[in-house]
């Protein structure tokens, strides 16, 4: 291995940059730099070349030419055990460069701004930065290309306990992280230009359609243990900080694929709420939702609908776990929990249960488009995030509903959003009675969730993901108990479930949206 002896740094992100060059100058390594970098470092003390004295050329086009020049990219792309590249080296006096330091302008950060023109998108394509990564990390075996800030600590460790060198091994690892950066860099350009369009002679910007070209390059978090079932293989990725992929783990045995899926479940639903709410999801499906302004009472309401089913599930809170929310939690066997935050009377009563999977999750429901995978490609779709307006309602009985019935009908409505179609939905004040899951007719869908209720069904109202096709359901429902239904309308035989509704004399209202979810 040979020492590092010359760096190039070029950055945007520029933390912790200065502690990282001070640690390779204590080293011996010559340090050459661009603009605001090369201005930082010779702030924090540091003896610093600009890139100009190299290329006998200054920066110019306003910053747009600074490293794209043959000294620099010769210096990164000689193989040194190449006599024919390094004889092309010394007989153009070209240094080689065995070090680069580079991350590239935001061009998120621009992409996510309001009202962004395609000025502001084009100037914040980096150019020079790709090219330098790309080059160095092709001459893996004799340039270490540093991306990531988070490497500097480790890095600086290895040279100084190998004489300022760094192992093949880093190296390639650094190159394949390098690959991936310029690879998730050219994808989220790629994905925000294609939603342009020049009309007249203009450019237009529309960015809410899907992207014409699915790119997808999100880093791997975790290996698990295996998929849905143990003979499958499967792994987590994720990007960003918020959502139940980027929870932190703040207690318990490794979160499991299925763990991970009924959580997410979990939270998009918890999030349809406003008040203080609580969910308990099994196989992606709620056997248990509730709110209530005390928290612990919204636990306690949303177990009372199925506490057979909720052995061994999953829970999520809107709100950071409290004291005895944590003890009314702790009476249950249940494989994980997502919430904001956990008190720390909560962590102590939770953690002594030693595999329970605790989760802190920043962020609220995903707006993401949805991404699933079919035999020869992918379907897209945008995310499920349709409110009900009471407003745009339309109430088609002759008997509207209650004041009461109305609060019913929009937590229920909530709910089957979120229940596996065909999805029935019982509900009162505030708590899911009982739900019908998954049936292939609606009807039956409606009798397994009166089959499966343990909480009477008399008051309560219905929620429908979908119309009901015949007056069946409706009929069936009503028998049991329920009074007011909600659904989306749109069938050839709405004119027969509404007679049907009035000749019980329970109100109906159809929202126009339906929520079906496969």
């Amino acid at each position: 291995m040979s020492a590092i002896k010359r760096a190039l740094l070029s950055v945007t992100d520029k933390s912790g940059l200065v502690g990282f060059a001070q640690g390779l100058a204590a080293l011996g390594v010559e340090l050459i730099s661009t603009g605001g970098t090369a201005k930082l470092l010779r702030e924090g003390g540091l003896k610093v070349h600009d890139v100009a004295e190299v290329t006998g050329f200054p920066e110019m086009l306003d910053g747009r030419v600074k490293t794209i020049h043959p000294r620099i990219a010769a210096g990164v792309l000689a193989i040194r055990e190449n006599p024919a590249h390094m004889q092309a080296l010394a007989a153009h006096a070209i240094p080689t460069i065995d070090l680069l330091v580079v991350n590239l302008y935001d061009f998120a950060a621009a992409a996510a701004k309001p009202g962004a023109t395609i000025e502001e998108l084009i100037e914040n394509i980096d150019i020079g930065g790709p090219t330098m990564i790309r080059a160095a990390a092709k001459n893996h075996q004799d340039v270490a290309i540093v991306t990531d800030p988070e490497d500097y600590d480790a890095l600086l460790e290895e040279m100084n306990a190998n004489g300022g060198a760094l192992g093949l091994k880093t190296k390639w690892d650094l190159a394949r992280k390098a690959y991936a950066l310029t690879a998730r860099y050219d994808a989220a350009i790629t994905t925000r230009l294609a939603q342009i369009e020049v009309e007249d002679g203009r450019y237009k910007d529309q960015p809410a359609g899907l992207p014409k070209t699915l790119s997808i390059q999100v880093p791997g978090r975790q290996v698990l243990r295996y998929g849905e079932n143990p003979h499958q293989q499967a792994a987590l990725y994720a990007a960003g900080a918020e959502g139940v992929a980027n929870g932190e783990q703040l207690h318990g045995k490794e979160l499991s694929y299925n763990n991970l899926v009924d959580l997410d479940a979990a939270w998009q639903l918890i999030n349809e709420f406003s008040e203080p709410a609580a969910a308990i999801i099994k196989h992606t499906n709620p056997c248990g939702c509730a709110q209530h302004d005390v928290l612990a009472e919204a636990y306690r309401r949303a177990l009372a609908a199925d506490p057979v089913s909720a052995f061994g599930g999953v829970l999520a809170f809107n709100r950071e776990l409290d004291e005895e929310t944590a003890h009314e939690v702790s009476k249950l066997f249940v494989e994980a929990i997502a919430a904001p935050g956990f008190s720390y009377k909560a962590l102590s009563i939770l953690m002594a249960k030693k595999n329970l999977r605790l989760v802190k999750v920043r962020g609220g429901a995903s707006e993401e488009p949805v991404v699933k995978s079919i035999s020869g490609g992918y379907l897209v779709q945008s995310a499920d995030a349709a409110t009900l307006n009471r407003a745009e309602a339309k109430i088609v009985t002759q008997r509207g509903p209650s004041v009461e019935e109305w609060k019913s009908l929009e937590f229920a409505w909530k709910v089957a959003k979120h229940v596996k179609s065909n999805a029935i939905v019982y509900a009162k004040d505030g708590q899911l009675i009982a739900a019908g899951a998954g049936q292939m007719s609606r009807v039956d869908s409606v009798k397994v969730g009166a089959m499966k209720a343990v909480l009477p069904l008399a008051g309560s109202v219905v929620a429908s993901d979908a119309f009901f096709p015949f007056p069946d359901g409706l009929e069936a429902a009503a028998a049991n108990g329920a009074t007011a239904f909600i659904q989306p309308g749109g069938s050839v035989k709405d004119a027969d479930v509404i007679a049907a509704a009035d000749a019980l004399g329970v109100a109906m209202v159809f929202t126009g949206i339906r929520h079906f979810r496969h």
